[in-house]
C-alpha cells in the first residue's frame, strides 16, 4: 500500500489544519485556493498528515482527488418523475435521470412536501436517516444538524444503533451490565497493559491494522502500530482465529489457525470443553465473579442434550485439527491470555454467540479484572479501542429531544419502509413499524451500509419522497428525488477530535464549495426559515459564531476542573489544542474482581451472566439463555448451500473509510479491471479456470457483481474476500424486480437483509454464500464515476405540488465564515 505524505511542521506557511475520521492533516491549497479565483485545482493541495502522527492513515491520499470529481453534487437537482408528477410510490427512483434547479426552487419544494407529510400523516411518518460519517467535525456533524432540525420541526421516526456492532450493543448490558458495556467498547485495556502484562492473544476475527487508522472524528496520533510492534518486541504470541492471513499484521509471533468462517462459536465451545474436563477452569472465580456456569457447563459436556462440544467436536464444524484446538485451550490456561473478538463476528446471523461465548470463556479461565487478560471486543476494530488517549466530552451541536418515541433499529430500515405496521421484537418488545412517506437523509450512504440492495432498491420505492444531501452522486443521491448538493469538509469551518483523541483540531476552510453546494446548516436553515422555526434553529448564530459559542461553553466545562484552556481566538489561530491527558485504563473490572459485593455490575445478579435469566425468559430460539452453536440459515435451510458453495466475506475495506472517497487515488489504484478486487485461493480459481487480473462474476439468488480477480494463499480455501464500499452501480434492467447486476463489484448486492436475532436486530452483511465464475465477453462498463443524465430546469414542466410555506422575507443563503 502507498504510503501517505510525510509528515512536516504543525503549520507551514500558508498551510491550514483540519481532520478527518482517519487523522488530522493540513492544507495547502495551490494557486485557485480560497482567496484565489475559481477554487483548488484538482491534485494540488499539498496535504500534510498532523506533525505529532507516528502514523498517518494512507486514506489521506484520497482526499486530493475526490475534492472536485466529476461525481460532485454541483446544483440542487429532481428527479424528473417526481418533478413532473409529484411525490408517490414509484419503482423508478435510481432508473430516471435528474433536473438541476435554483437553491430557492429547491428549498420551496423540500419545505412544502416536508408540511405536506407532516400535517397529512404526522411526524411519525417523516424517518430521520443519518449514520454520522459524514463529517470529523462536532458542529457540521449531519446527524445531528438532521435531528436538531427534524426535532424542531415536530419529530421524526430514528434509528438506533450501529451496523457496525449492532448485536452487541444490545447484547453486552444484559451480560456485563450498561457500564460494564461501555468498560469493553469505549475503555479496554490499553495497548501498553497488554504489552506490559499479556503473554498470549487469542483473536478472534485477527487484529486488522488496515481498521486502526480510523476512529469517529478523527486520531490525531495513530499510535496502535507502534504498539503492535512492542507487543512483537515484547514476545507476545498471538492465536490468530480468522480465513484472512492479513487480519493480523506481520511481525508477531503468529499462530494462524484458518478457520471456516461463521464458525467461532464453535471452536470457542471446543476451547472450552476443553478447559472444562481438564480441569483448568477457574471455579473459584467463576463462582465469586459470575452466575450461570452450571447451565452452560452442562451444555459444554453434553448433559443438557447429549451432544459434548468437545474439541473434535468443534474441529468437525470449524475445519481446524482436535488437537491443536486441546493445545491451544492448554496453553491459554497457562498463559496470562486476552480473548479478544473484533466486531466483524457479530455482523452475521446469529452474531450474539461469538461475542457471549468469548465472555465466558475468558471468564472461564479467571483473568477478567487482571492487567493485560481477560476478554476484549474491538481491537483492530477501530483506532480508539485499546488508546489511552483522554476521555473528554468534546463540544458539541445539541440536538434537543425528539417529540416522537418511533424508532428502529438502523440495520432494519428496509424492513421499515416495506413493512408499515408490521411487528417485530427487539429486546423484549414487541414493536410495529411506522407508515413512512417520508425519508430525509443527511450525512450517509445506505446503498453501502445495508444488505440485499435489490431488496433495498425496492423498499426505496415504496416512500412518497426521499430528500438526500449529498456531496457526491453515490447511490443513495441516485435513488433520491431531491437531492442537495453538501460541502465536503475543506469548504467550511469547524471544530473536530475524536473519541480518546489527544487534540481538538480547528478546522480551517481551505477551499470555496464546489459548484453551488452548501454545508447541511444552511440547508437546514433555509428549510427552517420556510417552515416557520428559522430562528430557534439558527438561534441567531452564524456557523463561526456557533464554533465560538460550543468552543466557549467547553472551555468554560474545562476551566472549572482547574484545566487552562485558550481563549477561542488563540486556539484558531494555532490550529489545535493538546487535550489534558487522563489515567490509561479504567478500572470498573478490576474493582469488580477484587470485590464483586463492594462493586458489582449493574446487572441482575450483579455479577458477569453467563446464564442470563431475562434473556432466556424471552424463549428465543434464535439468542437463547447462554451461548450456543447455531449455524446460519442459509447453511442449511435450502439449496443455496449446494449451489453456492463459496464463503464470501464482505468486510471492512483497507483503500477507503466505508464508501467514502471511493473515487480518490488510493481507492482507485487497488481496483482490477476497474473494479473492486476480489480476493480467492488458487486452488479455487484453478477449479474455475480464473487467472490473476480476471474479470469474474460472484453470484447467488439474490444478485450478482462483477470484480477484478486478485488469487492469494492468504484466503483459506472456499473463502472469496471482497471489501464493501465499492459504489453500487446496477446494469440498468427492463424488469426491476429481477435480482441487480453490480458492474463495480460492491458485495452488498449478494448478503442477507436479515437480522442477527430477534433480541438484537443487528446487521448480517459480514457473509454471504456464493458462486465464482469467469466474466466471458465485453463486460458492462462501470458508470459511478460520472454523474447521472442531468436536464436543464428550464425544459421540464412541474407538478403543481400542494402545502407551499410561507418563504422567509429573507431567503436564506449559505453562510460565509
Amino acid at each position: 500500500m502507498t504510503s501517505p505524505p510525510a509528515p512536516g511542521p504543525a503549520s507551514p506557511p500558508g498551510s491550514l489544519p483540519t481532520t478527518s475520521h482517519w487523522g488530522a492533516y493540513s492544507v495547502r491549497p495551490g494557486t485557485g485556493a480560497r482567496g484565489g479565483p475559481g477554487g483548488a485545482p484538482h491534485g494540488d493541495l499539498g496535504i500534510r498528515p498532523h506533525p505529532a502522527d507516528p502514523s498517518p492513515s494512507p486514506l489521506l491520499r484520497n482526499i486530493d482527488g475526490a475534492l472536485r470529481h466529476p461525481t460532485r453534487v454541483r446544483r440542487p437537482a429532481v428527479r424528473r418523475g417526481w418533478l413532473e408528477h409529484g411525490p408517490g410510490p414509484t419503482d423508478r427512483r435510481g432508473r430516471e435521470p435528474f433536473v438541476e434547479i435554483g437553491w430557492d426552487e429547491a428549498l420551496d419544494l423540500t419545505a412544502a412536501e416536508l408540511a405536506r407529510v407532516r400535517d397529512e400523516h404526522g411526524p411519525t411518518a417523516v424517518f430521520g436517516g443519518s449514520y454520522g460519517w459524514a463529517s470529523a467535525g462536532r458542529f457540521h456533524h449531519a446527524q445531528s444538524q438532521l435531528h436538531r432540525f427534524l426535532a424542531q420541526f415536530g419529530g421524526y421516526t430514528a434509528s438506533r444503533n450501529s451496523y457496525s456492532l449492532g448485536a452487541s450493543l444490545v447484547l453486552l448490558p444484559h451480560l456485563v451490565g450498561a457500564a460494564g458495556a461501555q468498560a469493553v467498547l469505549r475503555a479496554a485495556s490499553s495497548w501498553p497493559t497488554l504489552v506490559a502484562h499479556t503473554e498470549l492473544i487469542v483473536a478472534f476475527g485477527g487484529i486488522p491494522a488496515k481498521n486502526v487508522h480510523v476512529t469517529p472524528g478523527g486520531v490525531t496520533r495513530h499510535r496502535t502500530p507502534g504498539h503492535l510492534d512492542a507487543l512483537a518486541a515484547a514476545g507476545t504470541r498471538v492465536a490468530l482465529i480468522s480465513p484472512l492471513r492479513a487480519d493480523l499484521p506481520e511481525g508477531l509471533d503468529t499462530d494462524w489457525h484458518a478457520i471456516v468462517p461463521a464458525t467461532d462459536t464453535a471452536l470457542m465451545l471446543g476451547l472450552a470443553h476443553t478447559l472444562l474436563t481438564e480441569n483448568l477452569h477457574d471455579r473459584a472465580f467463576l463462582d465469586r465473579c459470575t452466575t450461570g456456569f452450571d447451565t452452560f457447563a452442562h451444555y459444554l459436556d453434553g448433559r443438557a442434550d447429549g451432544t459434548p462440544r468437545s474439541a473434535e467436536w468443534a474441529a468437525a464444524i470449524c475445519g481446524l485439527d482436535a488437537s491443536r484446538i486441546r493445545t491451544l485451550a492448554r496453553r491459554m490456561a497457562a498463559s496470562r491470555t486476552l480473548v479478544t473478538v473484533t466486531w466483524s463476528l457479530q455482523r452475521i446471523q446469529h452474531g450474539e454467540q461469538p461475542v457471549w461465548a468469548a465472555l465466558a470463556l475468558a471468564a472461564m479461565l479467571g483473568q477478567i479484572g487482571l492487567p493485560g487478560g481477560g476478554f476484549g471486543h474491538g481491537y483492530g476494530s477501530m483506532g480508539d479501542v485499546g488508546d489511552h488517549g483522554p476521555q473528554l466530552r468534546l463540544p458539541y451541536l445539541p440536538q434537543g429531544p425528539n417529540p416522537v418515541g418511533e424508532f428502529i433499529p438502523c440495520a432494519r430500515i428496509a424492513d421499515l419502509l416495506l413493512h408499515p405496521g408490521g411487528t417485530y421484537e427487539y429486546d423484549g418488545e414487541t414493536r410495529t413499524y411506522p407508515d413512512i412517506r417520508l425519508v430525509h437523509w443527511a450525512g450517509g450512504n445506505p446503498f453501502h451500509h445495508h444488505q440485499d440492495l435489490g431488496r433495498l432498491r425496492r423498499a426505496f420505492g415504496r416512500p412518497d419522497t426521499v430528500i438526500v444531501h449529498e456531496p457526491h452522486w453515490t447511490a443513495t443521491a441516485r435513488h433520491a428525488d431531491i437531492v442537495l448538493p453538501a460541502t465536503t469538509t475543506l469548504e467550511r469551518e469547524d471544530l473536530g477530535g475524536g473519541r480518546r483523541d489527544t487534540h481538538l483540531i480547528a478546522m480551517h476552510r481551505a477551499v470555496d464549495p464546489v459548484g453551488e453546494a452548501r454545508d447541511d446548516h444552511a440547508i437546514l436553515a433555509g428549510l427552517a426559515g420556510r417552515l416557520g422555526f428559522g430562528e430557534r434553529f439558527t438561534e441567531g448564530r452564524t456557523p463561526r459564531a456557533w464554533l465560538e459559542h460550543l468552543y466557549g461553553s467547553w472551555r468554560e466545562e474545562l476551566r472549572a476542573d482547574g484545566t487552562d484552556v485558550p481563549e477561542f481566538e488563540d486556539f484558531w489561530t494555532a490550529g489545535d489544542y493538546e487535550l489534558p491527558s487522563e489515567r490509561a485504563d479504567f478500572t470498573l473490572f478490576e474493582d469488580f474482581r477484587r470485590d464483586p459485593v463492594r462493586h458489582p455490575l449493574d446487572t441482575p445478579s450483579g455479577r458477569i451472566e453467563i446464564t442470563s435469566g431475562p434473556v432466556a425468559a424471552l424463549g428465543l430460539a434464535d439468542c437463547p439463555g447462554h451461548p450456543v452453536w447455531l449455524e446460519p440459515d442459509e447453511w442449511t435451510g435450502g439449496p443455496a448451500a449446494g449451489r453456492h458453495p463459496l464463503l464470501l466475506i464482505a468486510n471492512q475495506p483497507a483503500t477507503r473509510l466505508h464508501s467514502q472517497f471511493d473515487v480518490g487515488a488510493l481507492s482507485l489504484d487497488a481496483k482490477v479491471a476497474g473494479r473492486e478486487a476480489v480476493q480467492l485461493h488458487p486452488a479455487d480459481a484453478a477449479a474455475r479456470a480464473i487467472r490473476d487480473g480476471d474479470v469474474v462474476r460472484i453470484f447467488n439468488d439474490r444478485g450478482a457483481v462483477l470484480a477484478g480477480a486478485v488469487l492469494t494463499d492468504g484466503v483459506r480455501p472456499g473463502v472469496l474476500r471482497l471489501p464493501t464500499g465499492a459504489w453500487f452501480d446496477p446494469v440498468p434492467q427492463q424488469d426491476p424486480r429481477e435480482p441487480p447486476l453490480c458492474a463495480h463489484g460492491n458485495p452488498n448486492t449478494l448478503t442477507a437483509d436479515v437480522p442477527t436475532s430477534r433480541l438484537t436486530q443487528g446487521c448480517t452483511g459480514q457473509h454471504a454464500l456464493v458462486e465464482v465464475e469467469r466474466y466471458t465477453g465485453d463486460p458492462p462498463p462501470v458508470t459511478v464515476r460520472r454523474p447521472p443524465p442531468l436536464l436543464d430546469g428550464a425544459t421540464v414542466p412541474r407538478h403543481r405540488h400542494r402545502h407551499r410555506p410561507t418563504v422567509h422575507p429573507h431567503p436564506d443563503r449559505p453562510e460565509t465564515p
